[in-house]
């Protein structure tokens, strides 16, 4: 269930990853501060800090772990990147939150805090699963529904993200005209920062791929 470290290349691969962390960070924080919706999760993830009266960083980590623990116990690999994930992208978030303003009333900028956010995401994204270090808690989970049941990656996807968007919503969470640009957008975003990079994704990458094709955060 574990993917094996390859420690040889180990030091390069974290600093790349952490580059990508750092970028989807920063994804997650000009959407949110742009005031037009966020990603699925983002949308559940930034209710749940306001009920809980926590940062969006720290609750995008305690969500993560709750996502990895029901991955692992559909007994779902993981690997340093996916610990790596769920450590990292929140307190970058947080880091970038503390720098980038909130936006209101001017739709330009909004739009284009939104539209550089979902390219940025699309080229973090790239950067991080060409580590081949292991899936995100949240493509784990996918992942697992997928093999479970049986449902292609597309539709397990969408089950989540349905869901996990509109309990974000009922709880107040940020959903907007946003997170349907989001959810049309980041496959292609995704796609080009794959050629871009020229990263060569492995079967479980080709299958993470897929699926934030169908709807990714």
């Amino acid at each position: 269930m574990i993917k094996p470290v390859r420690w040889k290349t180990f030091p390069l691969d974290f600093l790349r990853i952490q580059s990508g962390f750092l970028l989807y960070g920063l994804a997650i924080t000009l959407m949110i501060r742009g005031k037009l919706g966020t990603s699925a999760w983002a949308v559940l993830e930034v209710a749940l800090a306001d009920i809980l009266h926590v940062t969006v960083g720290t609750m995008t980590v305690i969500m993560g772990f709750v996502v990895l623990i029901s991955a692992v116990l559909m007994r779902e690999q993981m690997g340093w990147g996916t610990l790596g994930n769920i450590l990292s992208i929140g307190p970058w978030v947080d880091m970038w939150m503390s720098f980038v303003p909130e936006v209101n009333d001017n739709l330009l900028l909004q739009i284009s805090m939104l539209l550089i956010a979902i390219v940025i995401m699309g080229l973090a994204s790239a950067i991080y699963i060409g580590v081949d270090a292991g899936a995100g808690p949240r493509d784990s989970m996918m992942l697992a529904i997928h093999r479970k049941t049986g449902v292609s990656i597309r539709v397990a996807r969408a089950i989540i993200e349905v869901t996990v968007v509109t309990i974000g919503w009922l709880l107040g969470g940020p959903a907007g005209i946003g997170t349907v640009v989001h959810a049309v957008l980041i496959g292609p975003a995704v796609q080009w920062g794959f050629k871009l990079f020229n990263v060569q994704p492995h079967k479980e990458n080709e299958e993470v791929q897929a699926g934030i094709e169908g709807g990714a955060e």
